[in-house]
This record gives C-alpha cells, sequence and structure tokens, in this order.
C-alpha cells in the first residue's frame, strides 16, 4: 500500500471519530436540556399548587372572617326590653315621699308607700326638712322603702337631699348631722376646704341612707344684687368657682355620694329668683362660655354624676327656660361641652314653670330638650301620663324615653345591683 492510500484511511477515520464525538455531545447537551427543563415544569407546578393553595387558605380565612357575628345584648339594654312604658316613664321622676302616697307617707314608709312605688315605680326620692325628723327615723324609713323595692322587683332608687351646707342644709339643720358654713366663705381656704367639707358632708348623708346629693352649687356669685344663690356659690370669680367645684365634686365623690353640679348655664348673674317667677341672664353665648360655663366644664371633667339645669332664660340663644330649651341642653351642655352623662331639671313645681305651664307640657317639653329626669313636678301623675300620652301620639318617640333610661340605669349600676 502506498503512503498516499494510508493517509487517506487516516483522515477518514479521524473524520468518522470527530463527528461520533459531536454526536454525543449532542446527545449529551440534549439530555441535560430536557432534564433541566422537566425540573422547571415541576418546580411551575409546585409553585402554582402551593400558590392555589395559599390563595384557597386566604379565601377560607377571608370567608371565616366576614361570617357576620351576634353581639351579645347589654345588660342594661335587656332589662329595658323587659320594661313597660309607664315603668320607663316612673325611672325618669324623683319626687317627695308625700307626692308618692299622694300626701300619706310624709315622715314614715308605710304600706301606702309600698302600693305606690308599686304602681308608680320612680326612679328615686327627695327629703325636705318637713321628712326628716331624726336621724334614725329617716334611716329606717330608706332601709323600708329599700326592702319594699326589692320585694316588688323594683330598679333599686335614688335617696336624694339638697345638702349643699351653710344656708342648704335639710341634714345639719333638721338632724344635727355635721354643720359646714356657705361654700363662699371659706373660698380663701383653697381646693383643699372645698374637697374636705364636701367629703364630710358625703360621709354624714351616706350614713344616714342617702346616695345622691344635689350639690355643689357650680354658679358664681357674679352679680351682687343676686340673692338666690348669693354666698351658696363658691366664688365671685369664674375662674377661682370652677377650681373650687372640681374639688368639691371630688369629695362628694370620694366619699361615696353621687354629686349633682348645678344650675346651669348659671343662675349667679341673674337679678331674679327662679322659685318663684323667671329668671334671666342677659349673657351671650360667647360670655357664656367664657365664664359660666368654666366651673360646669370642670365639675364635669372632675367627675360629677349629674348636671341640674335651671329655670334660666337666656334671651341670646333662646326664649325658652333653659329646662325647656333643646338649644341649651342639646345644643350648649351637650354639644359645646360634650357632656353625655345625667341631665337632670331643677324642681318642675318652681314659679318659673308653673307659672306658664302645666305638669304635662312642662314635662314633656323637658324631655324633648333633652333632660333625663324631671325633678318634682307640681303634680307626677299629670306629669307621667302628659309624657305617656306623648309618647302613644307620636310626638316623642319610645327610643326617646329609652334613651333616657340607658342614662339613668347606667348611672346606678355603678353602685346599685340593677338587674
Amino acid at each position: 500500500m502506498s503512503d498516499r492510500r494510508k493517509t487517506s484511511k487516516s483522515i477518514k477515520a479521524l473524520t468518522a471519530l470527530s463527528v461520533a464525538l459531536i454526536l454525543l455531545d449532542i446527545i449529551t447537551a440534549g439530555y441535560f436540556i430536557i432534564r433541566n427543563m422537566n425540573k422547571d415544569s415541576e418546580t411551575e407546578q409546585t409553585e402554582v399548587t402551593s400558590h392555589d393553595t395559599e390563595t384557597t387558605e386566604t379565601s377560607t380565612t377571608a370567608e371565616e372572617t366576614t361570617e357576620p357575628t351576634t353581639e351579645a345584648k347589654d345588660e342594661i339594654d335587656i332589662i329595658i326590653e323587659g320594661m313597660s312604658l309607664h315603668e320607663k316613664v316612673c325611672q325618669m321622676f324623683i319626687i317627695t315621699p308625700e307626692a308618692l302616697t299622694n300626701d300619706v307617707d310624709v315622715t314614715a314608709a308605710s304600706m301606702a308607700t309600698e302600693k305606690s312605688l308599686a304602681e308608680n315605680p320612680v326612679g328615686g326620692l327627695i327629703y325636705f326638712e318637713k321628712n326628716l325628723l331624726s336621724q334614725t327615723q329617716i334611716t329606717n324609713v330608706i332601709d323600708t322603702i329599700k326592702d319594699y323595692a326589692e320585694d316588688q322587683g323594683c330598679i333599686p332608687l335614688f335617696y336624694s337631699v339638697d345638702e349643699e351646707g351653710g344656708q342648704v342644709a335639710r341634714c345639719a339643720d333638721a338632724l344635727g348631722t355635721a354643720y359646714v358654713e356657705s361654700a363662699y366663705y371659706y373660698r380663701s381656704m383653697g381646693t383643699d376646704a372645698a374637697y374636705s367639707n364636701a367629703r364630710m358632708i358625703a360621709g354624714d348623708i351616706k350614713g344616714l341612707g342617702f346616695n345622691l346629693n344635689f350639690a355643689p352649687v357650680a354658679d358664681t356669685w357674679s352679680n351682687p344684687n343676686n340673692t338666690v344663690i348669693g354666698t351658696r356659690a363658691y366664688s365671685d370669680d369664674f375662674k377661682e368657682t370652677a377650681r373650687l367645684v372640681s374639688a368639691a365634686v371630688k369629695g362628694f365623690s370620694d366619699g361615696g355620694v353621687y354629686c349633682t353640679v348645678k344650675h346651669f348655664p348659671g343662675h349667679g348673674d341673674t337679678a331674679e329668683d327662679s322659685h318663684y317667677s323667671s329668671a334671666v341672664s342677659y349673657k351671650t353665648a360667647e360670655e357664656l362660655r367664657a365664664n359660666e360655663y368654666l366651673a360646669f366644664k370642670d365639675g364635669i371633667e372632675a367627675g360629677a354624676d349629674m348636671v341640674m339645669v335651671g329655670h334660666i332664660i337666656v334671651p341670646e340663644i333662646d326664649e325658652l327656660p333653659a329646662t325647656l330649651s333643646e338649644k341649651m341642653i342639646q345644643g350648649e351642655l351637650r354639644g359645646h361641652l360634650g357632656y353625655d352623662g345625667v341631665i337632670i331639671t331643677d324642681s318642675l313645681g318652681m314659679g318659673a314653670i308653673t307659672n306658664s305651664y302645666s305638669s304635662a307640657d312642662a314635662a314633656v317639653m323637658a324631655v324633648q330638650a333633652g333632660n333625663d329626669i324631671l325633678l318634682t313636678p307640681d303634680n307626677f301623675l299629670e306629669a307621667v301620663n302628659g309624657i305617656e300620652e306623648a309618647v302613644n301620639s307620636g310626638k316623642l318617640t319610645e327610643e326617646r324615653i329609652n334613651e333616657s333610661v340607658r342614662r339613668i340605669l347606667t348611672l346606678k349600676k355603678e353602685t346599685m345591683n340593677i338587674g
């Protein structure tokens, strides 16, 4: 064989080997490409499956979260639902024991009280000097009425008194509890005296069975000619009154009784006495907010349990007495001062009301204005019937009645077993 033929064969052999190696590389590369593609596919499938699972779980959770829930009814709402309209309306009144019993029980609590309480389960009773004979007598009277109320399943009552000290001190005058001079005379002794005197008064009346005091006076004696308030006020300076009233509220509270700041929007600048006729304040809303309201604001912030509204006409705001004025109660007391607690009228038996309104009309107007408790109307049963007729005729809604009863029961629940 010649060298040329040998060379030709060698070239062919090398070419065949190269082709074989190239094919092997192509096959190997294809194998890894296909394997990787399968892995990517499995990973994507796993991710899709995982995502679908998460989506399903999230969807399930969302569905569980958005399912409507039924809230348990509040204890007070349950009580209100179980009350008749008459029971709810009666709960909005604080009257004298003789008004409850048609003058039968003035200084005692007999079967007449038990029967009357069953027929007209009032929210509370107020006691004046003629009802107070001795400390033992009044304690026994209140304890007996408590037993009557419990036996009949009545909501516990407020047992109230006006015990400011000084010239308005029913228990000190009639029963010999500790005497405290009028607030104006110890104003220079500051907040410590206002607090300690209030706490002492509270301790005394609580010991007799009372749980509600219509004090402190939050009026400022800004008109020297004013006689209805005078030295009952803590000061003739608006800011000082506010400081002392705040301290007194804390004293009454720490002494264990509910307390009331009075007489909104301020009775210390009037020339008239609302016990006998209309009393007028010629202040503008801006003046009242800058001055008279200070003591009410601070008293409320200190924890006053009630605000008593006086029969004061503020012509710049409304021609009606404040007790009957929606502008004064809803606009100023609830609106401007932001007060959402119990509002009580001053006595609806005063001349400022009885000279112009029947007991029924005054009661309906007082509720329409926003009061929660009506104090001693001239004719209790006429006032109750007037409100019930107003509800039945659509002049008042039952929900409006429920609103006040809810506030009253919420306050009572703090210290009483209302269930």
